[in-house]
């Protein structure tokens, strides 16, 4: 008796080692991000019932992957300049408000994330050689 992997009425029995391997979609994508919960997201915030192609779920996820890793890496920089492991919001707050492009893209304020340093010219004083003191008249 062969032991049947897959149930069902009849055709070929499959052994344990030809069962079918399942594949997720991020995997086929070469994606971390979940392609399947990404595409049922679409779906269920959909207002209007409009059909959601399977390639769309595949591109919101990697743009959101990119970003993310962007980000991260930007973030992981800014705790590697400030000689810490762990990546914080302020660490968050640095990386995104100093990086242009993301920072026209992400207008959100970060909750723990301070704010940038930063001195307006005219507060600071200039170079300017120091005065001697006049001399006091005996």
């Amino acid at each position: 008796m062969s032991s049947k992997v897959g149930g069902g009425k009849g055709g070929k029995s499959k052994t344990s080692s030809e069962a079918k391997v399942l594949t997720t979609r991020s995997s086929k994508a070469g994606l971390q991000f979940p392609v399947g919960r990404i595409h049922r997201f679409l779906r269920n915030k959909n207002a209007n019932n409009v059909r959601i192609g399977a390639k769309a779920a595949v591109y919101v996820a990697s743009i959101m992957e990119y970003l993310t890793a962007e980000v991260l890496e930007l973030a992981g920089n800014a705790a590697k300049d400030l000689r810490v492991k762990r990546i914080t919001p302020r660490h968050l707050q640095l990386a995104i408000r100093g990086d242009e492009e993301l920072d026209l893209l992400i207008r959100a304020t970060i909750a723990g994330g301070g704010v940038l340093p930063h001195i307006h010219k005219s507060l600071v004083a200039k170079n300017a050689p120091l005065k001697k003191p006049k001399a006091l008249d005996a």
